[in-house]
């Protein structure tokens, strides 16, 4: 529960936006492509699928004639293995890029390394990561499910 929190504190840093410092470089962004990015907490993240709900695809896109902070709306993330909602299309803190988007791993994947594409105002940047024998990618039958908040007291 702690590597979770402090993962998912982490990713919502990565989200947050800011603006560049007077006097200091910005990264190169433009065709950065990666699952996931490891943090000062927790190392072993980049591109590997991580399965407990907090898996980002990170990536640069910059439009011709812009300052590249924040990246064209048209950016998009595919894989064969991965399904992506809840883009967020502005400047990341500690990882070069200006998109975001949650990535949830397909029912029946198998373990492997699969490819991770960002289409880019008409290019495409390759990455790969891996998926591990173990990850679940649906709740089991018979498992204990939370309830819906109706009975709580406040």
């Amino acid at each position: 529960m702690i590597k979770k929190a402090v993962l998912v504190a982490a990713f919502a840093g990565l989200a947050a936006v800011v603006s560049p410092v007077a006097g200091h470089a910005q990264p190169e962004i433009a065709g950065n492509v990666q699952l996931n990015a490891d943090t000062a907490v927790l190392h072993g993240l980049k591109g590997t699928y991580q399965g407990d709900g907090t898996d980002i695809a990170l990536g640069g896109c910059v439009a011709a004639g812009t300052d590249g902070l924040s990246a064209p709306k048209t950016a998009r993330f595919a894989s064969p293995v991965l399904t992506f909602d809840h883009y967020d299309f502005g400047p990341l803190i500690g990882v070069p890029g200006n998109v975001t988007a949650e990535a949830k791993l397909k029912p029946g994947t198998k373990p492997g390394r699969y490819p991770l594409v960002l289409e880019c105002e008409g290019k495409s940047y390759r990455a790969t990561f891996s998926v591990t024998k173990g990850q679940v990618a649906k709740v089991p039958s018979g498992s204990a499910r939370a309830g819906d908040g109706s009975m709580a007291t406040y």
